[in-house]
Formats: structure tokens, sequence, C-alpha cells
């Protein structure tokens, strides 16, 4: 026989499209619809129903963008669609049919959801899930909540990202709502024919079983009639029947196939929008349980299932119910899928806790896995945090994104700074909304490196995002491939069952050891100023709030404000989520997120008063309060002082420029306002390059290929313009100022030197308005440093500046969290910074011999996509300069400038921390009254410079017993320890964290 496989291909791919298609609706019939357009923000079920509706038609243009429009459908289906016993014809199905007016694919376009007329759901509305499943023995009486989200454009500058730029004209035209007889012998024809041509296609051309599964294709043609295709369906399916049933080969590839649908809590929609998203998908997935038992959905973001508790309380039940069977599985463990590069340490400890809390409280679910596909690249203190929140198990997906470089395996040991190791498994499919079909099977049993050793992998599937998650489409497509030559072996399942089964067979998988970098989305370090400087600040007001509050309540009779903590913990564990935190949303999000941490920081603020009003008493004394974990200026660490502010030094005229000195440290600021000298008096050793000098600002073009707002590509460096034009350079107080212009933007440089401090201080003042550049600050240090030190949660990262590998070379853009540090042995730097997450760090030799060193933060940068005036305007940002320092300085200066004390008036000379350490390698990170409200006292603490230790912890309260913790606050084994009083000693190793509960003393019953 000739090869006419391409003729046959095309004439399946016709018949399937205009005959068979076509054909799974059999007959359609009009329902009786009217409207009611909501005036502005949506409104719930029982406001919109008590409207008036008006008759609306099919053709209709409706829905403004970001608008919502209800509409009630009514009626009875066609008498003649049923006998005479009132019964439908045999393999059939009544539906309706929804076509809102879809202008693309699913979760990015117009969505509904139905609800009876006792306002409880049935399931969601959306491209490729559009039908609802009726009752033909009731009327037809449905309402739908249809929201008119815009497809914002992909990659180029729009105006739907803000609703008050959008528009007011309609973007959608209501289709039809229609009766239909879904025919459902054809419709398991389509799923048959679906899944055996998107086999064919994904198999080689010559291998035998892509030839036979065309034939048996070829011969389901020749005995269907194309004017007949529901009266030969039945033919056609026998034709396949032998094909369908060969088994998959033993060595097969096994999938374990979980259903999913990610939905971000926000990113091309407001997080109102959100709440909807999940609500329409939670429904679908019900309605799809309930009829496929073998269905299992994993959902993550305690988040998401508070939206639904607050909101949708029948929903929230139902879920419950489904929970309890095991076919609604919560995942991940956190409050949100949060990024990982930029959160505190806290705050991602925070994660788990508030998230594994909601499970167990609401579900009594212990997730036993970390659940976080699509964040922009993970963080190498994750292992140690996962597992001190009790979970064994990591999932990610989105390395598969690197631009460079190949994760060498799939599951693996992913080992983090302390040591601690997590399973984590990184699924082949490199998605994480598979269809399920042949190309993504194919795909991932291809791809899976780890061959020969592992023989299972997992793949989510299912529309995310608002697109209504798994589809019965896709069931049908995991039924047929549960076994089929060709294919990987399919078995629905939960995440749970695949790692138990991949840990069995994989018991020495290889070890991964440090962070997970993407290599790509590097701008995220960056984008969005005013929402990482607000995520900061509230992490550091939180710490504050908790420490003072607790202090407060265990000295005297102050009340822990445990339900307003919460709720702020809360706000701002959801801002973290990996589309907000990294700057990559709409300007509707980025402007929720500034109102929300100015309420955070207006409520912080309110509680730290209060707290520090009960511990200072009455009077008119000076009292100075220090949160960080170190001494400052004569106060003690954790507690209160009566030590006055020092002066800074004052700046003197050197030569045609400034000099600052205050016997710590001299710095000589030149005419330009650049820093040319940087001497500190321990070493009296010159922290600036040989001819070079720092506090120099480069301005970049910043075009990247595709992603605006989440990209900075490495062709940046190839245009730079140092901005060393100067304005003006004045003194002001203890202030040397710098005014610099240029293109339309203005910044004004305060350096200053406090007194007895061995850090220059510099704040930028920044009216920032360019397009599509990228602000730098140079500091050139005369250090041969071969690596970097960057903070990251609980500890640091060492990262190369050279770039002898493929893997160095791709991290020329690096997040670090409050300082970075450089150095040689004997000698480094450290940089510090309030606000500020993205950093390139790289040396260079210098001619005559030497190396230069060079740290750049960058500051801003100016995207036009999603948001078209991302960080136009006023930003201050803060950056501190220690020579001569070490990475123990390093931490301390991170510390520093991130929480400057407080000054208030009372009547009492100090107040006593709550506890002591007395190893400053040993950093205190949280000090709070325990999640169960029982008074006992919660101590977070972790090694921080990257060694053994052996610290003494005092506790200066009473208390019952001690011991330590998971995250969770439930009793662990950790190191052993002497007591001795209150003071108890342990051992700790490099980057360890330990909580430790103080239980109080119990009143008698």
């Amino acid at each position: 026989m000739h090869d006419d496989r391409q003729i046959v291909e095309s004439r399946i791919g016709r018949f399937t499209d205009q005959r068979i298609n076509p054909a799974v609706y059999q007959s359609r019939s009009q329902v009786t619809m009217t409207a009611w357009t909501v005036p502005d923000e949506p409104v719930p079920f029982t406001d919109a129903v008590a409207q008036k509706f008006e008759p609306i038609e099919p053709g209709t243009p409706w829905g403004k963008p970001w608008g919502t429009m209800w509409i009630h459908a009514t009626g009875t289906p066609p008498a003649d669609w049923f006998d005479s016993r009132g019964r439908l014809p045999r393999g059939t199905a009544l539906e309706l049919l929804v076509e809102l007016g879809f202008t693309g694919g699913p979760g990015f376009n117009a969505e509904g959801l139905a609800y009876r007329p006792d306002g409880t759901t049935v399931k969601a509305i959306a491209p490729f899930n559009n039908w609802i499943a009726l009752d033909p023995r009731k009327p037809l009486d449905l309402y739908i909540e249809a929201a008119a989200n815009p497809d914002v454009p992909g990659f180029q500058p729009t105006p739907m990202g803000d609703k008050a730029t959008a528009g007011n004209g309609p973007i959608y035209t209501l289709r039809s709502i229609e009766f239909v007889l879904r025919n459902t012998v054809v419709w398991e024809l389509q799923q048959d024919v679906s899944v055996l041509t998107s086999l064919m296609h994904a198999l080689p051309f010559d291998i035998p079983r892509r030839h036979e599964i065309l034939r048996a294709l070829e011969r389901m043609l020749d005995v269907m009639d194309p004017d007949d295709v529901a009266g030969t369906a039945a033919a056609g399916r026998a034709q396949l029947v032998d094909v369908l049933a060969q088994p998959a080969y033993a060595s097969a590839h096994r999938v374990i196939a979980v259903g999913h649908a990610h939905i971000d809590s926000a990113w091309l929609w407001p997080v109102r929008e959100t709440v909807r998203k999940c609500a329409r998908t939670f429904s679908n997935m019900v309605d799809l349980m309930d009829r496929y038992p073998d269905f299992r959905f994993a959902c993550s973001s305690a988040q998401q299932f508070a939206w639904i508790k607050a909101n949708y309380p029948d929903l929230f039940a139902k879920i419950t119910a489904k929970v309890k069977v095991g076919q609604f599985v919560p995942v991940g463990g956190m409050w949100v899928e949060a990024d990982t590069n930029i959160p505190g340490g806290e705050a991602m400890a925070r994660q788990f806790v508030a998230g594994k809390r909601f499970f167990l409280d609401n579900f009594d679910v212990d997730t036993p896995e970390c659940w976080l596909p699509d964040s922009f690249g993970y963080s190498a203190a994750m292992p140690q945090i996962v597992k001190a929140a009790g979970s064994d198990y990591f999932l990610t997906q989105k390395i598969s994104w690197n631009q460079t470089n190949r994760m060498p395996h799939h599951t693996f040991l992913w080992e983090g700074i302390d040591g601690t190791r997590v399973f984590t498994h990184f699924p082949p499919v490199d998605k994480y909304n598979s269809d399920l079909g042949g190309s993504d099977l194919g795909h991932a049993q291809r791809n899976y490196r780890d061959m020969g050793a592992g023989t299972v992998s997992l793949v989510p599937f299912g529309w995310g995002d608002g697109g209504g998650g798994p589809t019965r489409e896709m069931i049908a497509a995991a039924e047929r491939t549960h076994s089929l030559e060709g294919s990987p072996a399919v078995t629905m399942g939960s995440p749970i069952e695949f790692f138990e089964e991949a840990e069995a067979e994989y018991p020495r998988p290889p070890v991964w050891s440090g962070e997970l970098y993407l290599e790509l989305h590097r701008g995220t370090y960056t984008s969005q100023a005013n929402t990482k400087q607000g995520n900061r600040r509230s992490e550091h007001l939180l710490r504050e709030a908790e420490l003072w509050a607790t202090t407060a309540a265990v000295r005297g009779k102050f009340d822990y404000p445990y339900d307003e903590l919460e709720a702020i913990w809360h706000l701002v564990l959801l801002q973290q989520f990996h589309d907000i935190l990294p700057g990559s949303s709409i300007a509707w999000v980025h402007q929720d997120a500034e109102r929300n941490y100015a309420a955070v920081a207006k409520g912080l603020e309110s509680l730290i008063a209060a707290a520090l009003g009960e511990l200072s008493g009455k009077g008119r004394k000076s009292l100075r309060f220090n949160a960080s974990p170190f001494a400052i200026d004569g106060v003690g660490a954790l507690g209160a002082g009566s030590s006055s502010v020092s002066e800074s030094a004052v700046p003197k005229k050197y030569r045609s420029g400034y000099v600052l000195d205050n016997g710590a440290l001299r710095v000589v600021i030149s005419s330009k306002g650049l820093v040319t000298s940087m001497v500190d008096g321990a070493s009296g050793r010159e922290a600036i390059a040989p001819g070079a000098s720092g506090n120099l600002l480069q301005l970049h073009r910043d075009t990247p290929n595709v992603w605006d707002a989440w990209d900075i590509d490495e062709f940046y460096r190839h245009v730079v313009t140092d901005l060393t034009a100067i304005e003006s350079l004045a003194v002001d107080g203890a202030d040397v100022v710098v005014v610099r212009s240029f293109g339309k933007s203005r910044i004004v440089q305060r350096l200053s030197l406090p007194a007895g401090s061995s850090a220059l201080e510099i704040t930028n003042e920044i009216d920032w308005h360019e397009s599509q550049k990228l602000l730098k600050l140079a500091f050139p240090f005369d250090v041969h440093a071969d690596r970097s030190a960057s903070e990251t949660q609980f500890g640091h990262i060492f990262r190369p500046t050279h770039s002898n590998t493929s893997w160095d070379f791709a991290k020329f853009e690096i997040c670090a969290h409050r300082w970075v540090h450089v150095g040689e042995t004997g000698y480094g730097v450290a940089v510090a910074n309030d606000s500020t997450y993205g950093h390139d760090i790289g040396r260079r030799t210098r001619d005559g011999g030497g190396t230069t060193t060079t740290v750049r933060l960058s500051l801003l940068r100016a995207p036009r996509y999603p948001d078209p005036n991302a960080d136009q305007g006023a930003h201050t940002l803060k950056v501190s300069v220690r020579p001569g320092s070490s990475i123990g300085d390093a931490v301390e200066e991170g510390y520093r400038i991130n929480l400057p004390t407080r000054t208030v008036r009372g009547g009492v000379d100090s107040v006593e921390p709550l506890v002591r350490v007395s190893n400053p390698a040993v950093v205190v990170e949280a000090v709070k009254l325990a999640e169960d409200r029982s008074g006992d006292v919660i101590v977070r603490l972790y090694e921080s410079r990257g060694g053994r230790a052996k610290p003494s912890v005092t506790a200066d309260f009473d208390f019952e017993t001690v011991e330590f913790t998971d995250l969770l606050e439930r009793s662990v084994d950790g190191p052993a320890f002497t007591t001795d009083g209150n003071t108890i000693e342990f051992e700790v190793r490099a980057f360890q964290l330990l909580t430790l509960r103080y239980r109080a003393r119990r009143l008698p019953t």
C-alpha cells in the first residue's frame, strides 16, 4: 500500500471537525432569557435576584470591562423531544448550553456561574466547559452571573488593567443559551477519536503502532455515514475497540494524573475577581466528583478556601464533604502559592503556619506536601521550612521554563542551606494545566530524566485561572489511557499517592543542593517597588507588634491582639502571592496592594503604640525601644533603655567635595557626588577600588524579549549611561545632598554617617518617570571575592561572581533580602537595603593587577506590561555600605537599617527583654504568643552565620516548661539542652531554624 497517511489524517481531521463534533448536540432549543446589568462592582446573589430583569436576545452586546450581568434562564424543552412516557431518546442527555460570546480560550475570557433559585451554586460556564446538566422532569429556572473579564492583550501596554481606564463599552456579545440533547454515543466516539488521534500524532512516524491507529480510524470513517453520524456512531466505535484495548507496554512510563486548576490569586485580574474564579472552578469540581467517584482534585492555597467559606457557605459545605471522602484534596499547606525569593524568613514560615492551621481546623487534614508549581524560582531555605512545617514533599514545575540550563532530574532530594533534604518532584510533562492529550503524555514519557531508576511521574491536569479546572473530556482521556499501547499508563490519583509510590520505588534519589534558581523572570526582584517596599515594611512592623505585644502581655495586663494580628498576617501573606509581590500583575492589583499596605501600617502602628504605652507607663522620661536582635547605641536587643540618639558626623569641605568622618569610618565624596574613598578605622583599609567611584547611578535600556514586568534579559548590560552629571551638591545639617536630573526623572541622594556607625547611609529620593529603563546603584570594591553572600530566609546563600559555567552565567541577576556581602579572607564589605531585592555582583581584573568586585543594586524598573505605568512616581529607597565587615556584621546591619529604634515618653528607665541569647550568631527572628491562645510564649531563632554555635537562651519571665516545636508549635525532638534556672543551653548547626515554646504556668483546676 502506498503511503497515504497525510491524506488519511486530513480526512480524519475534517470528518471530526465537520461531522462528529457538530453531531454531539443533536437538538437545540432557545430558552427564555432576561437580564440585569450590575452598575458597578459585583453584588451577592440575594441582591441581584431582587432587581428588575429585562428581556435579552441572542446577539446582544454586553459587559463593559470588569462588569457583571445576571441572566435569568427559564423554560421547558420542546415536548417532541420526549416520548409518550416523558422519556428522552435512549443515549441522550438534556443539558443547557451557554454561549456568552467567548473570544478565546479558558481563563482569560468571559466566565459565568450558575445558581439555583435558592442561591446554591450549580457549576461554572467557561470556554470548553459551557454546559449544565438538567433534570428533564423539572422546568429550567437558573440564574447565571456572567463576568465580563477582559482578555488582557499579551505583552502590549493596555488600559484594560485599570478599571479607571478600561472603558465602558461592551466587550462581549451574547450568542445563545439553549436546551440541547447531547448524544452520549457520539460524545463517546468523539472521546475515542480524540485520544487516538492525539496519541497517533505523538508517536514517531516509523512506529507500527502509529499506523495501526491510523488504519483503525480509517475503518471508522468507512463504516460511518456522514449524513447520519448519530445512527452510525456505534458502528464507528466498534472499529476502534481493538486498537483501544491494546494494553500499555510493561515498561511504559506510569503517570498519576491529578486534577488541578492553577488559579492565580491575582494577575491579569484583581483579587476580588479571583474570589469568583475560585467559586466557579470549585463548583465545577464538586459537580464532576458527583459524576466520577474516582476523580480527585488537588487544591492549594488556604486563602482560596477561606474566600469560599466566607462568601459561598453552601459550596464550602459541599467541599468539606468531598474532602472527607478523599476527592477534594487540600495540598500545599501554604496560605497562598507564594513567591519564595522575596518574603522574609518569618513570613515564609507563617505561610505554612496559616495555611496548615486552616486545613487542620476546617478539614482535619495535615497536608504532607508543599505544592508550588508556578513561583519564579525557589529559595534554598525552603527545604528546611517545609520540613519544619511538618511536611515531607515538594512539587514545582516552573523550572521547566529555564532559558539556559535543564534540570538534570525530575525526582530528587532537594538539600537546603542547613542540610535539610526534602523529597522533590518536578513533573516531566512541563506544565501544570495538561489536558491529558497524547502530546502532553508523550512529552512526559520522553522527557523523564530518571529513567532506569524511577518509572512514575505526576501530571497536573485541568484548565486554570478561571477556566473551570478538569473537564469530563479530560477524565475520558484518563480512562482510555489507563493502559493503552504507545501511551504512558495513566491512573487518576492524589499527590500523596504519587509521592508515596515514587519514594518507595526510588529509595536513593540524586541530590540537588542549593536554590532552584529560575533562569527567567529575574525582573520580578525589582518591578513594582512600592509593593515590595510595602511588604518589607509590613514584615518588620509585624515583628515589632508581636514582640512588644508579647512583652506587654507577659509583663502586665495587656490583652494580646490575636484577632487583629491574624487578620493582618493573612493580608500580608495574600500579597506575597507569586504575581503580586513580584510585581507582575495589572495596575488594579498593585493599587489594591498599596492601599492594603497603608492599612496594614496604620493598624500595626496602632498596636505597637498601645503595647509601648503599656510598657513605658506614664511619665516624661525618654525611652528608646529596640526591636532588633542586636544592641543599638547602648540599647540592648529586644528591649528598651534611656540611651539618647547620637548625632551624625558633620560633613566637612574637602577639596571640591566633602568628607564624613566619625572615627569609625571616613568617607570622601567628590564634587560629582560620587564616593571616591571609604576607609574603616579598624583596619585602615580602603574599600573603594583604585580609580573607581561608588554611589554611581547607572541607567540601562530595559527591553525584554517577551515578559516586560517579569524579565531582565542579559543584553540589558549592552547599553548603559553613567549618571554623573550633577545639578547640585550641598550640605543640609548632617547630610551631604546630591541632586541629579536625567530624562524626565530627578534623584535626590542624602549621604550621612551616624556617630559611632561603621556604615555610610544613602537615602535615595527618586521622582521616576522613565519608560523601559533600569536604574542601578553601583559600588566597586577593592576586594577579591569569588563568591557573594546574599541573605535569604533564616540564613544566606553563596553565589559565584564569575561565569565559569552556564549555570554561573545564568545568575546575572540575583535576589537578596536585607544585605549582600563580598569578601576575601580577613576583610569584606556589606551592602544593606531597606526594600531592594534585585542585585548583580561581578568581578574584573584591573590593569596592572588586582581585582574589583562590584555590587550593584537594582533600584527601579519601568516595564509597560501588564501595568503601563509601573513604578512611575516618587520612591524613597535606603542603602547602607559597611566596609571592614564580616557576615555577622552584615546580618546586624540588615536588621539595623530595617528596624529603626522608637523613642517614647514614659515613667520607667528600661524594659528588659523577654529573652536574651548569649551567642550573636544565633538570632531571634520572632517573639509571639502561641497560636492556640494558651498564653505560651513562642521564640523563633536561627543560626545566621553559617557555622555551629552553642548559645544559651535566658527567659526573663516565669514559665512551667520549655520545649522545641515545629512551626505549628507542636512538640518535636530538637537539640539536647541543659537547663540552669531560666537558661537553657544547646548546640545548633549552620543555619538551623528552631522554635522554642515556653509553656505558661497553669492555675490548678
